[in-house]
Protein backbone atom coordinates (compact mmCIF):
# COMPACT_ATOMS: atom_id res chain seq x y z
CA UNK A 1 0.00 0.00 0.00
CA UNK A 2 2.74 2.48 0.89
CA UNK A 3 4.93 1.75 -2.14
CA UNK A 4 2.62 3.64 -4.49
CA UNK A 5 1.65 6.32 -1.99
CA UNK A 6 2.01 9.87 -3.29
CA UNK A 7 2.67 11.87 -0.11
CA UNK A 8 2.34 15.42 -1.56
CA UNK A 9 -0.88 14.45 -3.34
CA UNK A 10 -2.24 12.70 -0.25
CA UNK A 11 -1.43 15.69 1.98
CA UNK A 12 -3.31 18.14 -0.24
CA UNK A 13 -6.20 15.67 -0.58
CA UNK A 14 -6.53 15.18 3.18
CA UNK A 15 -6.42 18.95 3.82
CA UNK A 16 -9.33 19.71 1.52
CA UNK A 17 -11.29 16.66 2.61
CA UNK A 18 -10.98 17.74 6.25
CA UNK A 19 -11.99 21.27 5.26
CA UNK A 20 -15.27 20.17 3.70
CA UNK A 21 -15.91 17.74 6.56
CA UNK A 22 -15.79 20.62 9.03
CA UNK A 23 -18.00 22.67 6.71
CA UNK A 24 -20.50 19.81 6.55
CA UNK A 25 -21.01 19.81 10.31
CA UNK A 26 -20.89 23.62 10.61
CA UNK A 27 -23.65 23.80 7.98
CA UNK A 28 -26.19 22.82 10.66
CA UNK A 29 -25.67 26.33 12.10
CA UNK A 30 -25.60 28.09 8.72
CA UNK A 31 -28.78 30.14 8.29
CA UNK A 32 -29.89 28.26 11.37
CA UNK A 33 -33.64 27.64 11.57
CA UNK A 34 -35.62 27.22 14.77
CA UNK A 35 -35.43 23.48 14.22
CA UNK A 36 -34.09 20.97 11.72
CA UNK A 37 -36.78 18.51 12.86
CA UNK A 38 -38.98 19.26 9.85
CA UNK A 39 -38.61 18.10 6.24
CA UNK A 40 -38.93 21.67 4.99
CA UNK A 41 -35.78 22.55 6.95
CA UNK A 42 -33.74 19.33 6.97
CA UNK A 43 -34.67 18.20 3.45
CA UNK A 44 -35.19 21.53 1.65
CA UNK A 45 -33.10 24.02 3.60
CA UNK A 46 -36.21 26.03 4.49
CA UNK A 47 -36.93 26.73 0.78
CA UNK A 48 -34.79 29.86 1.10
CA UNK A 49 -31.84 29.27 -1.23
CA UNK A 50 -31.24 32.27 -3.49
CA UNK A 51 -29.76 32.46 -6.97
CA UNK A 52 -26.10 31.78 -6.15
CA UNK A 53 -26.67 29.08 -3.56
CA UNK A 54 -29.11 27.35 -5.92
CA UNK A 55 -26.63 27.69 -8.79
CA UNK A 56 -23.87 25.98 -6.83
CA UNK A 57 -26.23 23.39 -5.35
CA UNK A 58 -27.89 22.32 -8.61
CA UNK A 59 -24.57 22.52 -10.43
CA UNK A 60 -23.05 20.43 -7.66
CA UNK A 61 -25.62 17.64 -7.83
CA UNK A 62 -26.14 17.72 -11.61
CA UNK A 63 -22.46 17.78 -12.64
CA UNK A 64 -21.19 15.04 -10.38
CA UNK A 65 -17.90 13.35 -9.52
CA UNK A 66 -18.78 10.48 -11.77
CA UNK A 67 -19.35 13.00 -14.57
CA UNK A 68 -15.76 14.20 -14.11
CA UNK A 69 -14.57 10.61 -14.45
CA UNK A 70 -17.10 9.13 -16.88
CA UNK A 71 -17.47 11.78 -19.59
CA UNK A 72 -13.73 11.93 -20.44
CA UNK A 73 -13.63 8.12 -20.12
CA UNK A 74 -16.45 7.79 -22.66
CA UNK A 75 -14.80 10.26 -25.03
CA UNK A 76 -11.53 8.34 -24.63
CA UNK A 77 -13.34 5.10 -25.50
CA UNK A 78 -15.70 6.11 -28.33
CA UNK A 79 -14.79 9.65 -29.34
CA UNK A 80 -17.40 12.17 -30.52
CA UNK A 81 -20.32 10.06 -29.29
CA UNK A 82 -19.22 10.78 -25.73
CA UNK A 83 -20.03 14.46 -26.24
CA UNK A 84 -23.80 13.77 -26.15
CA UNK A 85 -23.71 15.15 -22.59
CA UNK A 86 -23.15 18.66 -24.00
CA UNK A 87 -26.35 19.07 -26.05
CA UNK A 88 -28.31 17.27 -23.33
CA UNK A 89 -27.17 19.78 -20.70
CA UNK A 90 -28.17 22.61 -23.05
CA UNK A 91 -31.56 21.21 -24.09
CA UNK A 92 -32.55 20.74 -20.46
CA UNK A 93 -32.41 24.42 -19.45
CA UNK A 94 -35.27 25.79 -21.61
CA UNK A 95 -37.32 22.97 -20.06
CA UNK A 96 -36.19 24.07 -16.59
CA UNK A 97 -36.91 27.73 -17.39
CA UNK A 98 -40.45 27.04 -18.60
CA UNK A 99 -41.63 24.18 -16.38
CA UNK A 100 -39.80 24.17 -13.06
CA UNK A 101 -41.06 27.56 -11.76
CA UNK A 102 -44.61 26.25 -12.25
CA UNK A 103 -43.76 23.08 -10.37
CA UNK A 104 -42.01 25.08 -7.63
CA UNK A 105 -45.08 27.29 -7.17
CA UNK A 106 -47.36 24.28 -6.81
CA UNK A 107 -44.99 22.77 -4.24
CA UNK A 108 -44.69 26.03 -2.31
CA UNK A 109 -48.42 26.73 -2.22
CA UNK A 110 -49.37 23.25 -1.01
CA UNK A 111 -46.31 22.41 1.09
CA UNK A 112 -45.15 19.62 -1.22
CA UNK A 113 -41.67 18.25 -0.53
CA UNK A 114 -41.39 15.55 -3.21
CA UNK A 115 -42.60 14.57 -6.66
CA UNK A 116 -44.85 12.02 -4.95
CA UNK A 117 -46.52 14.84 -3.01
CA UNK A 118 -47.21 16.74 -6.22
CA UNK A 119 -48.71 13.68 -7.91
CA UNK A 120 -50.92 12.80 -4.94
CA UNK A 121 -52.04 16.39 -4.54
CA UNK A 122 -52.94 16.60 -8.22
CA UNK A 123 -54.67 13.26 -8.72
CA UNK A 124 -55.52 11.99 -5.23
CA UNK A 125 -54.16 8.55 -6.11
CA UNK A 126 -52.06 6.69 -3.57
CA UNK A 127 -51.12 4.08 -6.19
CA UNK A 128 -49.74 6.68 -8.61
CA UNK A 129 -47.98 8.46 -5.73
CA UNK A 130 -46.33 5.20 -4.68
CA UNK A 131 -45.26 4.39 -8.24
CA UNK A 132 -43.56 7.77 -8.62
CA UNK A 133 -41.96 7.59 -5.16
CA UNK A 134 -40.56 4.07 -5.54
CA UNK A 135 -39.30 4.84 -9.04
CA UNK A 136 -37.44 7.84 -7.64
CA UNK A 137 -35.84 5.81 -4.86
CA UNK A 138 -34.70 2.87 -7.01
CA UNK A 139 -33.44 5.16 -9.78
CA UNK A 140 -31.40 7.15 -7.26
CA UNK A 141 -29.66 4.23 -5.56
CA UNK A 142 -27.30 3.32 -8.44
CA UNK A 143 -26.67 7.04 -9.01
CA UNK A 144 -25.29 7.30 -5.46
CA UNK A 145 -23.23 4.17 -6.08
CA UNK A 146 -21.66 5.84 -9.12
CA UNK A 147 -20.56 8.77 -6.97
CA UNK A 148 -18.79 6.33 -4.69
CA UNK A 149 -17.15 4.76 -7.76
CA UNK A 150 -15.86 8.22 -8.71
CA UNK A 151 -14.53 8.70 -5.20
CA UNK A 152 -12.97 5.25 -5.23
CA UNK A 153 -11.10 6.03 -8.48
CA UNK A 154 -9.68 9.24 -6.96
CA UNK A 155 -8.65 7.49 -3.73
CA UNK A 156 -6.89 4.68 -5.60
CA UNK A 157 -5.01 7.22 -7.71
CA UNK A 158 -3.42 8.49 -4.48
CA UNK A 159 -1.94 5.05 -3.88
CA UNK A 160 -4.48 4.08 -1.23
CA UNK A 161 -5.91 0.62 -1.80
CA UNK A 162 -8.45 -1.51 -0.03
CA UNK A 163 -11.90 -0.68 1.24
CA UNK A 164 -11.09 1.28 4.40
CA UNK A 165 -10.48 4.73 2.82
CA UNK A 166 -13.79 4.56 0.93
CA UNK A 167 -15.66 3.44 4.06
CA UNK A 168 -14.16 6.32 6.07
CA UNK A 169 -15.18 8.83 3.39
CA UNK A 170 -18.67 7.29 3.35
CA UNK A 171 -19.02 7.60 7.12
CA UNK A 172 -18.07 11.27 6.98
CA UNK A 173 -20.70 11.85 4.29
CA UNK A 174 -23.34 9.91 6.20
CA UNK A 175 -22.86 11.69 9.51
CA UNK A 176 -22.82 15.27 8.30
CA UNK A 177 -25.81 14.66 6.03
CA UNK A 178 -27.67 13.23 9.02
CA UNK A 179 -26.67 16.22 11.13
CA UNK A 180 -27.11 19.12 8.71
CA UNK A 181 -29.46 17.96 5.98
CA UNK A 182 -29.48 19.85 2.68
CA UNK A 183 -27.54 22.76 4.14
CA UNK A 184 -24.37 20.62 4.20
CA UNK A 185 -24.11 19.90 0.44
CA UNK A 186 -25.31 23.45 -0.33
CA UNK A 187 -22.39 24.93 1.65
CA UNK A 188 -19.82 22.40 0.43
CA UNK A 189 -20.91 22.94 -3.18
CA UNK A 190 -19.21 26.34 -3.14
CA UNK A 191 -15.82 24.74 -2.46
CA UNK A 192 -16.42 21.77 -4.76
CA UNK A 193 -17.41 23.82 -7.79
CA UNK A 194 -14.60 26.35 -7.42
CA UNK A 195 -12.08 23.49 -7.15
CA UNK A 196 -13.49 21.73 -10.23
CA UNK A 197 -13.34 24.97 -12.23
CA UNK A 198 -9.70 25.49 -11.23
CA UNK A 199 -8.77 21.90 -12.12
CA UNK A 200 -10.43 21.94 -15.53
CA UNK A 201 -9.23 25.40 -16.56
CA UNK A 202 -5.65 24.61 -15.55
CA UNK A 203 -5.81 21.26 -17.33
CA UNK A 204 -7.13 22.60 -20.65
CA UNK A 205 -4.54 25.39 -20.56
CA UNK A 206 -1.49 23.34 -19.50
CA UNK A 207 -2.01 19.82 -20.86
CA UNK A 208 -2.22 20.74 -24.59
CA UNK A 209 0.95 22.83 -24.28
CA UNK A 210 2.74 19.72 -23.02
CA UNK A 211 1.33 17.60 -25.82
CA UNK A 212 2.07 19.86 -28.79
CA UNK A 213 -1.15 21.89 -28.89
CA UNK A 214 -4.78 21.08 -29.64
CA UNK A 215 -4.01 20.15 -33.24
CA UNK A 216 -1.69 17.41 -32.03
CA UNK A 217 -4.30 16.29 -29.48
CA UNK A 218 -7.00 15.85 -32.16
CA UNK A 219 -4.57 14.17 -34.54
CA UNK A 220 -3.48 11.69 -31.87
CA UNK A 221 -7.07 10.89 -30.91
CA UNK A 222 -8.08 10.44 -34.55
CA UNK A 223 -5.14 8.12 -35.17
CA UNK A 224 -5.96 6.08 -32.05
CA UNK A 225 -9.59 5.53 -33.11
CA UNK A 226 -8.56 4.57 -36.66
CA UNK A 227 -6.04 2.08 -35.28
CA UNK A 228 -8.72 0.61 -33.02
CA UNK A 229 -11.24 0.42 -35.87
CA UNK A 230 -14.07 2.05 -33.93
CA UNK A 231 -14.99 5.49 -32.66
CA UNK A 232 -13.79 8.77 -34.09
CA UNK A 233 -13.55 12.49 -33.45
CA UNK A 234 -16.58 13.10 -35.72
CA UNK A 235 -20.00 11.44 -35.70
CA UNK A 236 -20.87 9.18 -38.59
CA UNK A 237 -24.16 9.82 -40.40
CA UNK A 238 -25.66 6.72 -38.75
CA UNK A 239 -24.85 8.08 -35.30
CA UNK A 240 -26.60 11.45 -35.62
CA UNK A 241 -30.17 10.34 -34.84
CA UNK A 242 -29.20 8.05 -31.92
CA UNK A 243 -26.98 10.84 -30.57
CA UNK A 244 -29.83 13.37 -30.77
CA UNK A 245 -32.38 11.01 -29.18
CA UNK A 246 -29.99 10.16 -26.36
CA UNK A 247 -29.44 13.87 -25.70
CA UNK A 248 -33.18 14.65 -25.75
CA UNK A 249 -34.19 11.71 -23.57
CA UNK A 250 -31.44 12.41 -21.06
CA UNK A 251 -32.50 16.07 -20.90
CA UNK A 252 -36.12 15.18 -20.17
CA UNK A 253 -35.05 12.71 -17.47
CA UNK A 254 -32.51 14.96 -15.76
CA UNK A 255 -34.88 17.03 -13.64
CA UNK A 256 -37.21 14.15 -12.82
CA UNK A 257 -34.60 12.73 -10.42
CA UNK A 258 -35.24 13.36 -6.70
CA UNK A 259 -31.90 15.15 -6.22
CA UNK A 260 -32.44 17.72 -8.98
CA UNK A 261 -36.04 18.28 -7.89
CA UNK A 262 -34.79 18.76 -4.33
CA UNK A 263 -32.59 21.61 -5.58
CA UNK A 264 -35.60 23.11 -7.38
CA UNK A 265 -37.93 22.85 -4.37
CA UNK A 266 -35.27 24.34 -2.08
CA UNK A 267 -35.09 27.52 -4.20
CA UNK A 268 -36.50 30.74 -2.84
CA UNK A 269 -38.75 31.46 -5.83
CA UNK A 270 -39.62 31.00 -9.47
CA UNK A 271 -37.33 33.83 -10.57
CA UNK A 272 -34.43 32.12 -8.80
CA UNK A 273 -35.07 29.03 -10.92
CA UNK A 274 -35.31 31.06 -14.14
CA UNK A 275 -32.05 32.88 -13.40
CA UNK A 276 -30.39 29.53 -12.79
CA UNK A 277 -31.69 28.17 -16.08
CA UNK A 278 -29.84 31.07 -17.71
CA UNK A 279 -26.66 30.73 -15.62
CA UNK A 280 -26.27 26.95 -15.37
CA UNK A 281 -25.10 26.47 -19.01
CA UNK A 282 -21.75 27.82 -17.73
CA UNK A 283 -21.30 24.33 -16.30
CA UNK A 284 -21.88 22.89 -19.78
CA UNK A 285 -18.94 24.92 -21.05
CA UNK A 286 -16.92 23.38 -18.23
CA UNK A 287 -18.22 19.94 -19.18
CA UNK A 288 -17.11 20.42 -22.79
CA UNK A 289 -13.61 21.33 -21.65
CA UNK A 290 -13.63 18.38 -19.28
CA UNK A 291 -14.63 15.97 -22.07
CA UNK A 292 -11.56 17.04 -24.01
CA UNK A 293 -9.43 15.29 -21.40
CA UNK A 294 -10.49 12.03 -23.09
CA UNK A 295 -8.75 13.05 -26.30
CA UNK A 296 -5.77 14.31 -24.32
CA UNK A 297 -5.43 10.82 -22.84
CA UNK A 298 -4.72 9.48 -26.34
CA UNK A 299 -2.26 12.30 -27.06
CA UNK A 300 -0.43 11.52 -23.81
CA UNK A 301 -0.13 7.88 -24.86
CA UNK A 302 -1.90 6.61 -21.74
CA UNK A 303 -2.46 2.88 -21.40
CA UNK A 304 -5.09 2.19 -18.73
CA UNK A 305 -6.75 -0.99 -17.55
CA UNK A 306 -10.08 0.84 -17.17
CA UNK A 307 -11.34 3.85 -19.13
CA UNK A 308 -12.34 5.39 -15.78
CA UNK A 309 -8.64 5.74 -14.95
CA UNK A 310 -7.96 8.19 -17.80
CA UNK A 311 -8.43 11.44 -15.85
CA UNK A 312 -6.44 10.37 -12.74
CA UNK A 313 -3.67 8.94 -14.94
CA UNK A 314 -3.49 12.18 -16.93
CA UNK A 315 -3.04 14.27 -13.80
CA UNK A 316 -0.52 11.87 -12.26
CA UNK A 317 1.50 11.84 -15.48
CA UNK A 318 1.53 15.55 -16.39
CA UNK A 319 1.25 17.44 -13.10
CA UNK A 320 3.23 17.64 -9.85
CA UNK A 321 1.93 15.60 -6.94
CA UNK A 322 0.43 18.52 -5.03
CA UNK A 323 -1.78 19.57 -7.98
CA UNK A 324 -2.77 15.98 -8.68
CA UNK A 325 -3.85 15.77 -5.02
CA UNK A 326 -5.88 18.96 -5.48
CA UNK A 327 -7.57 17.45 -8.55
CA UNK A 328 -8.33 14.17 -6.76
CA UNK A 329 -9.74 16.11 -3.80
CA UNK A 330 -12.00 18.03 -6.20
CA UNK A 331 -13.26 14.74 -7.63
CA UNK A 332 -13.85 13.18 -4.21
CA UNK A 333 -15.61 16.29 -2.89
CA UNK A 334 -17.53 16.31 -6.16
CA UNK A 335 -18.91 12.94 -5.06
CA UNK A 336 -19.91 14.12 -1.60
CA UNK A 337 -22.24 16.91 -2.76
CA UNK A 338 -24.45 14.92 -5.18
CA UNK A 339 -24.39 11.78 -3.02
CA UNK A 340 -25.68 13.82 -0.08
CA UNK A 341 -28.44 15.49 -2.12
CA UNK A 342 -29.40 12.19 -3.73
CA UNK A 343 -29.73 10.44 -0.40
CA UNK A 344 -31.79 13.35 0.95
CA UNK A 345 -34.08 13.31 -2.09
CA UNK A 346 -34.64 9.56 -1.80
CA UNK A 347 -35.17 9.86 1.97
CA UNK A 348 -37.77 12.61 1.52
CA UNK A 349 -39.68 10.37 -0.90
CA UNK A 350 -39.66 7.40 1.47
CA UNK A 351 -40.57 9.42 4.53
CA UNK A 352 -43.40 11.39 2.93
CA UNK A 353 -44.82 9.02 0.30
CA UNK A 354 -44.23 5.59 1.81
CA UNK A 355 -43.90 5.93 5.58
CA UNK A 356 -46.47 8.67 6.09
CA UNK A 357 -48.79 7.39 3.38
CA UNK A 358 -48.83 3.71 4.38
CA UNK A 359 -47.13 3.08 7.73
CA UNK A 360 -47.94 5.99 10.03
CA UNK A 361 -50.32 8.61 8.56
CA UNK A 362 -50.31 10.47 11.89
CA UNK A 363 -46.55 10.86 12.13
CA UNK A 364 -45.48 14.26 13.47
CA UNK A 365 -43.28 16.62 11.43
CA UNK A 366 -40.33 15.80 13.71
CA UNK A 367 -41.02 12.08 13.33
CA UNK A 368 -41.19 12.48 9.58
CA UNK A 369 -37.81 14.25 9.58
CA UNK A 370 -36.32 11.51 11.78
CA UNK A 371 -37.51 8.80 9.38
CA UNK A 372 -35.92 10.74 6.52
CA UNK A 373 -32.61 11.04 8.39
CA UNK A 374 -32.48 7.31 9.07
CA UNK A 375 -33.50 6.51 5.49
CA UNK A 376 -30.74 8.75 4.11
CA UNK A 377 -28.24 6.69 6.11
CA UNK A 378 -29.70 3.38 4.90
CA UNK A 379 -29.71 4.52 1.28
CA UNK A 380 -26.01 5.39 1.46
CA UNK A 381 -25.25 2.09 3.20
CA UNK A 382 -27.04 0.25 0.38
CA UNK A 383 -24.99 2.12 -2.23
CA UNK A 384 -21.74 1.39 -0.35
CA UNK A 385 -22.54 -2.31 -0.03
CA UNK A 386 -23.32 -2.44 -3.75
CA UNK A 387 -19.89 -0.98 -4.55
CA UNK A 388 -18.02 -3.25 -2.15
CA UNK A 389 -19.84 -6.50 -2.93
CA UNK A 390 -21.14 -6.32 -6.50
CA UNK A 391 -19.19 -5.78 -9.74
CA UNK A 392 -18.87 -2.13 -10.77
CA UNK A 393 -20.61 -2.97 -14.05
CA UNK A 394 -23.76 -3.79 -12.03
CA UNK A 395 -24.02 -0.19 -10.84
CA UNK A 396 -23.36 1.09 -14.37
CA UNK A 397 -26.09 -1.12 -15.82
CA UNK A 398 -28.57 -0.09 -13.14
CA UNK A 399 -27.77 3.58 -13.75
CA UNK A 400 -28.61 3.18 -17.44
CA UNK A 401 -31.92 1.61 -16.41
CA UNK A 402 -32.40 4.34 -13.79
CA UNK A 403 -32.53 7.03 -16.47
CA UNK A 404 -35.12 5.02 -18.39
CA UNK A 405 -37.18 4.43 -15.24
CA UNK A 406 -37.20 8.00 -13.94
CA UNK A 407 -38.24 9.28 -17.37
CA UNK A 408 -41.51 7.32 -17.00
CA UNK A 409 -42.56 9.60 -14.12
CA UNK A 410 -42.60 12.69 -16.36
CA UNK A 411 -46.26 12.45 -17.52
CA UNK A 412 -47.59 11.99 -13.99
CA UNK A 413 -45.49 14.82 -12.59
CA UNK A 414 -45.64 17.38 -15.39
CA UNK A 415 -48.87 16.94 -17.38
CA UNK A 416 -51.08 17.86 -14.42
CA UNK A 417 -49.41 21.27 -14.19
CA UNK A 418 -50.98 22.25 -17.52
CA UNK A 419 -54.02 20.07 -18.25
CA UNK A 420 -56.69 18.62 -15.99
CA UNK A 421 -58.18 15.89 -18.18
CA UNK A 422 -55.73 13.07 -17.40
CA UNK A 423 -56.98 10.54 -14.87
CA UNK A 424 -54.75 8.75 -12.39
CA UNK A 425 -55.51 5.19 -13.67
CA UNK A 426 -54.49 6.23 -17.18
CA UNK A 427 -51.20 7.72 -16.02
CA UNK A 428 -50.54 4.69 -13.81
CA UNK A 429 -51.17 2.36 -16.76
CA UNK A 430 -48.82 4.44 -18.93
CA UNK A 431 -46.15 4.40 -16.24
CA UNK A 432 -46.42 0.61 -15.78
CA UNK A 433 -46.26 -0.20 -19.49
CA UNK A 434 -43.42 2.25 -20.13
CA UNK A 435 -41.47 0.96 -17.12
CA UNK A 436 -41.87 -2.73 -17.97
CA UNK A 437 -41.57 -2.44 -21.76
CA UNK A 438 -38.53 -0.16 -21.52
CA UNK A 439 -36.84 -2.50 -19.05
CA UNK A 440 -37.49 -5.55 -21.24
CA UNK A 441 -36.18 -3.81 -24.36
CA UNK A 442 -33.05 -2.67 -22.52
CA UNK A 443 -32.53 -6.19 -21.17
CA UNK A 444 -32.90 -7.72 -24.64
CA UNK A 445 -30.28 -5.25 -25.91
CA UNK A 446 -27.77 -6.23 -23.25
CA UNK A 447 -28.59 -3.14 -21.16
CA UNK A 448 -27.39 -0.83 -23.91
CA UNK A 449 -29.09 2.60 -23.95
CA UNK A 450 -30.08 2.47 -27.65
CA UNK A 451 -32.59 0.28 -29.50
CA UNK A 452 -32.98 -0.25 -33.25
CA UNK A 453 -36.36 -0.29 -35.01
CA UNK A 454 -36.75 -1.60 -38.55
CA UNK A 455 -39.45 -0.32 -40.92
CA UNK A 456 -38.98 -2.09 -44.24
CA UNK A 457 -35.63 -0.93 -45.55
CA UNK A 458 -35.39 1.83 -42.95
CA UNK A 459 -33.61 1.28 -39.66
CA UNK A 460 -33.93 3.78 -36.82
CA UNK A 461 -31.82 3.64 -33.67
CA UNK A 462 -33.16 5.65 -30.73
CA UNK A 463 -32.69 6.04 -26.99
CA UNK A 464 -34.65 3.26 -25.28
CA UNK A 465 -35.92 5.59 -22.54
CA UNK A 466 -37.45 7.90 -25.15
CA UNK A 467 -39.16 4.95 -26.85
CA UNK A 468 -40.53 3.80 -23.51
CA UNK A 469 -41.79 7.33 -22.77
CA UNK A 470 -43.59 7.42 -26.13
CA UNK A 471 -45.30 4.10 -25.31
CA UNK A 472 -46.09 5.45 -21.84
CA UNK A 473 -47.83 8.54 -23.24
CA UNK A 474 -49.74 6.62 -25.93
CA UNK A 475 -51.06 4.12 -23.35
CA UNK A 476 -52.02 6.96 -20.98
CA UNK A 477 -53.91 8.80 -23.73
CA UNK A 478 -55.74 5.66 -24.90
CA UNK A 479 -56.73 4.52 -21.40
CA UNK A 480 -57.76 8.07 -20.53
CA UNK A 481 -59.99 8.21 -23.62
CA UNK A 482 -61.55 4.87 -22.70
CA UNK A 483 -62.25 6.05 -19.15
CA UNK A 484 -63.73 9.31 -20.47
CA UNK A 485 -66.02 7.50 -22.92
CA UNK A 486 -66.97 5.12 -20.15
CA UNK A 487 -68.15 8.01 -18.00
CA UNK A 488 -65.54 7.62 -15.27
CA UNK A 489 -65.10 10.80 -13.22
CA UNK A 490 -61.59 12.10 -12.60
CA UNK A 491 -59.97 11.58 -9.23
CA UNK A 492 -60.47 14.42 -6.77
CA UNK A 493 -57.31 16.32 -5.98
CA UNK A 494 -56.37 15.68 -2.40
CA UNK A 495 -53.91 18.43 -1.51
CA UNK A 496 -51.65 18.24 1.54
Amino acid sequence: MTADLDIPALSVFVFFFLLVTVMGFVAARWRRPETLAHLDEWGLGGRKFGTWITWFLIGGDFYTAYTVIAVPALVYAVGAYGFFALPYTIIVYPFVFAVMPVLWQAAKDKGYVTAGDVVYGTYGSRSLELAVALTGVIATMPYIALQLIGMEVAIKALGLHGEVPLIVAFLVLAFYTYSSGLRAPALIAFVKDIMIYIVVLVAVAIVPSKLGGYGAVFDAADAAFKAKGSGGILLSSAQILPYASLALGSALAAFMYPHTLTGIFASSGGNTIRKNAVLLPAYTLLLGLLAMLGYMGHAAGLKVTSNNDVVPALFKTLFPGWFAGFAFAAIAIGALVPAAVMSIGAANLFSRNVWKAYVNPNVTPSGEAQVAKITSMLVKIGALVAILVLPTQFALDLQLLGGLWILQTLPALIFGLYVSWFRAPALLAGWAVGFVAGSLIAWSDGLKPLHSLTFGDTKLTLYTGLLALAVNIVVAVVVNAVLTLGGRTPAVAAGR
